[in-house]
C-alpha cells in the first residue's frame, strides 16, 4: 500500500556535489534578453535561500505553512468559462476547467505573466495560434492564427520561416478568410510536393454557412524561396461533405502520397455517429477527385477524427521516409486527434494499397484507443518529411492550461512544441521514438555535470545550476537492485493520473526531478518514474508529470499526466527534459513516452526557479547522473527586410 507521509529532510552536501569542484565550475552567464514582442524585459533575479515550508516536502527548518505574500488590490474576479470551437464544428479550444466552478481569478501581475512567455519555442508575436515544409533552403511553418485576440476565432494562416527549425522569422499572413468558401475560417491543411518540385496545398475552409469544405491553394511564385504570396484556386471548393457525412464533420486533409498507379491519395477525418473514420480520395490533378469505397480506418466509440496523419517508417533504417514510400521494409503509422478528449493517438501497422486499408499490428492499441504521441498538453500534431536531412519531423500544438482571463491579460496564448524527429522503435516494434531535433543543441550555453549522485529513500537533493527557467536536462537513474528483489508484489493497479502524484510513496518510487521549484518547495513540478511490482514479480515502469503543486494560483489546470513506458532488459532509466519558462517537455527512454505540460508558478520564476532531484520511495535508494545546460533564447522575430528576401 502506498505511503503518503511527507518527504524526509532535504539532503545536505552528501551526494549533491557535481563531478567538478564547485569552485572550479563556471557560474551561469547572466543574459539580458531583448525580446521583440514588447513584454517586460527582466534580468535573472537572485533567489532567497529560505527554508519555509508549506508543502508536502519537509525541509531542515520548518516554520509552519507558507503564506502567499501576493495581495489583490481589487475585488477578486470570478471566472466565467466561454466555449470556443464546437459551435463552428471543431474541438473545444478554451480551457473548460472552470465551467461549473466558482473559481476566483488569481491576481497575476505583469512580472509573472511576462515570465510565462517562452524563449525558444515558436509562438506568434501576440494573440492565439495552432503544414510545415522545407523549400529552397527554408523551413516553412503555416499555422492557424487569430490576429485579433488571444482566443480561438477569426482563424487565418500565419507564416514563419527558419533555416534550422529553431530561429524563426515571422512573415506576412499567408492566407486570410476572404472568400465565401473560407469566410468562417482558414483551417488545417497539408502541403504536397509534385514531381516537378512545385507545391500544392489542400486546406479546410469553413464557408459562410459553417459547412466544412476542402480548398486548393498554391504559391503565386514558385521561384520565391519565402513563398510569401499564395493563390486560391478559382474553382474552390474542390470537395464538399459526401453523402452520410455531416457538414461540420469533414476536415483536415493529409499530405497526399503517390500510389503505384500514379494517382495521388489522401485522407480526411470524419465520423459516422460515434465511430471515428478516415475517408480516402484519389486525384490525378488536385482538381478532380474520386472518393474511394470503404475507409482507411474506423474505430468505434472514438468520435470525430481531426488532423489525421499517415506516413511510413522504416523497419531497418535510422532515417525518415517520403510519404509515398511503400515497400516490405516499412511500417505505416496512422495518427488521429480525437475531438472528444483532445489527445493525439497513433498506431503502427500495415497499409494495403489495393484494399485502401490500414490494419494495426495490435488491435488492442488501435488508433484512438491505444498509444499517444504525448500524454500531456499536446494536440493537432502534424509531421512532414524533411528532404533536407532525410528525417520525419513532428510538431504539435501546446494549448494553455490557465484561464482565458489570464490569456487576455498577457495578450497571447498557445505555443508550438519543439520539433521532434520520429522513428520506429525497433526494439519494441509498437512504439515510436520522438526526440527533439538536433538543432536545439545549438542553444546550449553553460553545462553542469553530476555523476552518481546518491538519493536516499525519502530525500531531496538540490542541484546548483543557477536559474532553472531555461534548461536542457539529460539524466539517467539506477535503482538499488537489492530493493527491487526484496520489494513485495501487489495486485494494485497503478496509474499516474489516478495516483496521488509524487507524494504517493511506494517501495520503488516515485523518483526523478523537481522542475520549476522554489526553495521552500511550495511550488514544484515533479517529472518522475514510478516502478510497480506485480504479485507475479514482474515490474512495470511508469513515467509521470505531477502539476498538482506547480502553482499556488487557483485558476490553473493542474493534472497528473503519464503512462507506462517500456524498459527493456539492460536499459537504465533515462529521461530528457526541456524547460522553457511555462513549458516542460519530457522524453523517457529515448522518446518512447513523452509528456508536455504547461506550468504557471507564481514564485518559482526568474532566479527563484530551482532544480532538485528527489526520491520519495519508502525502500529503494537511487543514483542519478546528469548533464544540464542553460539554454539561450531563439530570438524569434519578424523577417528583417522583405525587400532583400531572396538573399
Amino acid at each position: 500500500m502506498a505511503d503518503t507521509r511527507p518527504f524526509l529532510p532535504v539532503s545536505s552536501s552528501d551526494g549533491s556535489i557535481p563531478s567538478e569542484p564547485l569552485a572550479n565550475r563556471r557560474k551561469p552567464m547572466k543574459v539580458q534578453l531583448s525580446i521583440f514582442f514588447g513584454l517586460l524585459t527582466v534580468g535573472l533575479l537572485a533567489a532567497l535561500l529560505t527554508s519555509n515550508n508549506g508543502s508536502d516536502f519537509v525541509t531542515d527548518n520548518e516554520h509552519g505553512p507558507l503564506v502567499s505574500s501576493t495581495t489583490a488590490t481589487t475585488k477578486p474576479e470570478t471566472l466565467q468559462a466561454v466555449s470556443r470551437g464546437p459551435a463552428a464544428g471543431v474541438s473545444e479550444k478554451s480551457n473548460r476547467l472552470f465551467a461549473d466552478e466558482n473559481t476566483v481569478a488569481f491576481p497575476w501581475n505583469n512580472s509573472m505573466l511576462s515570465w510565462q512567455r517562452t524563449a525558444f519555442h515558436f509562438q506568434p508575436e501576440r494573440n492565439w495560434m495552432n503544414g510545415p515544409l522545407f523549400y529552397k533552403g527554408w523551413y516553412h511553418f503555416f499555422y492557424q492564427y487569430n490576429p485579433h485576440a488571444p482566443v480561438w476565432g477569426d482563424i487565418v494562416w500565419g507564416h514563419a520561416v527558419s533555416k534550422d527549425l529553431i530561429h524563426w522569422l515571422h512573415l506576412p499572413l499567408a492566407m486570410v478568410a476572404d472568400h465565401t468558401y473560407d469566410k468562417s475560417g482558414v483551417w488545417t491543411g497539408s502541403a504536397t510536393f509534385l514531381p516537378d518540385g512545385k507545391i500544392v496545398m489542400l486546406y479546410t475552409g469553413s464557408n459562410a454557412d459553417a459547412v466544412q469544405v476542402q480548398n486548393l491553394a498554391y504559391p503565386a511564385d514558385h521561384s520565391d524561396p519565402l513563398l510569401i504570396n499564395w493563390v486560391k484556386y478559382s474553382g474552390n471548393p474542390v470537395l464538399v461533405p459526401p453523402p452520410g457525412i455531416l457538414s461540420k464533420d469533414f476536415r483536415d486533409p493529409t499530405t497526399a502520397w503517390l500510389t503505384s498507379e500514379g494517382k495521388w491519395r489522401f485522407s480526411i477525418g470524419s465520423k459516422i455517429n460515434k465511430t471515428g473514420v478516415a475517408l480516402v480520395y484519389d486525384t490525378k490533378d488536385f482538381i478532380n477527385y474520386e472518393k474511394l469505397d470503404g475507409l482507411l480506418r474506423a474505430v468505434d466509440g472514438t468520435g470525430m477524427w481531426e488532423c489525421v496523419d499517415f506516413f511510413p517508417v522504416s523497419k531497418t533504417e535510422e532515417n525518415g521516409l517520403d510519404t509515398s514510400v511503400n515497400n516490405p521494409d516499412v511500417k505505416h503509422v496512422m495518427k488521429v486527434s480525437l475531438d472528444d478528449d483532445r489527445h493525439d493517438y497513433y498506431a503502427v501497422g500495415t497499409y494495403n494499397e489495393k484494399n485502401v486499408t490500414f490494419i494495426p499490428d495490435d488491435p488492442e492499441i488501435d488508433v484512438g484507443i491505444g498509444l499517444r504521441y504525448d500524454y500531456g498538453v499536446y494536440y493537432a500534431a502534424k509531421t512532414f518529411y524533411d528532404q533536407n536531412k532525410n528525417r520525419r519531423v513532428l510538431w504539435g500544438w501546446i494549448g494553455e492550461s490557465d484561464s482565458e482571463a489570464a490569456d487576455l491579460q498577457k495578450g497571447w496564448a498557445s505555443v508550438q512544441s519543439i520539433p521532434r524527429t520520429v522513428l520506429l522503435d525497433k526494439k519494441t516494434g509498437t512504439h515510436l521514438l520522438q526526440w527533439p531535433v538536433e538543432e536545439i543543441d545549438s542553444l546550449r550555453l553553460n553545462s553542469y555535470e553530476f555523476n552518481q549522485v546518491t538519493i536516499q529513500a525519502g530525500s531531496v537533493v538540490p542541484l546548483e545550476v543557477g536559474p532553472a527557467t531555461q534548461l536542457d536536462i539529460m539524466a539517467e537513474f539506477e535503482i538499488d537492485k537489492e530493493a527491487l528483489e526484496k520489494a513485495t508484489g501487489s495486485n494494485v493497479t497503478f496509474s499516474c493520473s489516478s495516483s496521488g502524484g509524487a507524494i504517493e510513496r511506494g517501495a520503488l518510487g516515485p523518483f526523478g526531478l523537481l522542475v520549476l521549484a522554489d526553495d521552500s518547495l511550495s511550488e514544484r513540478t515533479p517529472v518522475y518514474f514510478y516502478i510497480a511490482k506485480g504479485s507475479d514479480g514482474n515490474l512495470k515502469t511508469f513515467f509521470c508529470n505531477d502539476q498538482s503543486r506547480s502553482s499556488v494560483a487557483p485558476d490553473v489546470k493542474k493534472q497528473i499526466y503519464g503512462s507506462m513506458v517500456p524498459v527493456l532488459k539492460g536499459e537504465n532509466l533515462s529521461l530528457r527534459v526541456l524547460v522553457d519558462h511555462s513549458i516542460i517537455e519530457s522524453f523517457a527512454q529515448g522518446g518512447r513516452t513523452v509528456i508536455t505540460s504547461r506550468t504557471y508558478p507564481t514564485k518559482a520564476i526568474y532566479g527563484a526557479a530551482k532544480l532538485f532531484l528527489f526520491n520519495n520511495a519508502t525502500e529503494a535508494g537511487v543514483s542519478a547522473s546528469l548533464k544540464i545546460w542553460q539554454m539561450n533564447s531563439a530570438f524569434i522575430r519578424p523577417y528583417p527586410n522583405l525587400d532583400n528576401k531572396s538573399q
